[in-house]
């Protein structure tokens, strides 16, 4: 179990915090920065600070037009690169691309997602939110990965929810061949998503690659996309007119200030695999509980267990090893 490091540590910042708050003071002058889903919602909050603080962003985008246009008021360095995280022959061809550009990327922000969508299969017939939330993020981080060892202390945050609450990975089914629920096929991502920032960062730690997942807090954005108004006014989120009204739901910018946090804060420094809200590490709580983090989501027996089911599926190449430190030697 790696319950033992989701102890709260006493940060400067809460669940009112806003983005322009964590990086007030942040200087990422000649860093470089990828966020995929960096053009709407929490990520274009996420891309808009790391710009201003400096940071050299790529933006990986499945809509490329779209992305350039939401972003052409950002200012900084920010460049749009084509990839569909339910396509891995996009995902390579992006960090290819991306490769080819930077000698290191000190932060990757695993932003994108999808969420209680329809059923759909993609690629050899996965479940299309395991594929993008997280076969996605996988395969695209491995192929970064030489990238992230090559800078002076990587983060990568990968962006989970407290959603993950509703199911552990379904090991007997995880791409649902006997009866599709949208909410749980949900659930199952986002806890993939936190044991993967777990065991990532038991891999690069040698590396100096640190790896945080996180709850950003109920947030209406793009995201919601595919449920109905009527689903959202059930749930008690938005009134009839999509406006919000759900208790404690946070603005964009409040939504992207922990993964901020997770990326810029020293006092992380030694703290990675760990499950993050409200700028702060989340405490191991039960499934009464509506906030923290399951025991299972940072298990590091079925992180390493799911790692090594993902690199079979997505035949991903081999991260860790101490590769950063020994090409610093050689350089």
């Amino acid at each position: 179990m790696n319950s033992f490091g989701q102890q709260p540590l006493g940060s400067p910042f809460s669940a009112a915090s806003t983005a322009q708050d964590v990086i007030a003071g942040v200087d990422l002058s000649g860093r470089n920065a990828v966020v995929t889903g960096g053009y709407s919602g929490l990520g274009l909050e996420t891309t808009r600070a790391l710009a201003a603080a400096g940071a050299r962003v790529v933006v990986p985008a499945r809509r490329p037009d779209v992305a350039r246009a939401a972003l052409a008021g950002v200012g900084g360095d920010v460049e749009v690169v084509a990839m569909d995280l339910s396509d891995l022959g996009t995902v390579r061809a992006a960090a290819a691309q991306i490769r080819e550009t930077l000698t290191a990327l000190d932060l990757l922000f695993a932003t994108a997602g999808v969420m209680a969508t329809p059923e759909r299969r993609v690629g050899p017939g996965w479940e299309s939110q395991l594929a993008a939330n997280h076969f996605g993020h996988f395969a695209f981080a491995c192929e970064l990965y030489p990238l992230l060892a090559a800078a002076d202390g990587a983060r990568v945050v990968v962006y989970s929810s407290g959603g993950h609450g509703i199911t552990d990975i379904r090991w007997h089914d995880p791409h649902f061949r006997t009866g599709y629920d949208k909410w749980h096929a949900y659930g199952q991502a986002k806890t993939a998503n936190a044991l993967f920032a777990v065991h990532l960062d038991a891999l690069g730690r040698e590396d100096g690659v640190r790896a945080f997942s996180l709850h950003p807090g109920k947030i209406i954005t793009a995201l919601q996309r595919e449920m109905t108004l009527q689903e959202q006014l059930d749930n008690g989120w938005v009134d009839e007119h999509g406006n919000v009204v759900g208790e404690d739901f946070k603005t964009a910018s409040q939504g992207a200030a922990t993964g901020l946090w997770a990326a810029t804060s020293p006092l992380l420094a030694d703290r990675g695999g760990v499950y993050l809200e409200d700028c702060e590490i989340a405490s191991v709580t039960g499934p009464e509980d509506e906030a923290g983090v399951r025991a299972y989501a940072v298990d590091a027996d079925a992180a390493a267990r799911l790692w090594e089911w993902s690199v079979a599926a997505t035949g991903a190449g081999p991260v860790g090893g101490g590769a950063g430190r020994r090409a610093a030697r050689r350089s």
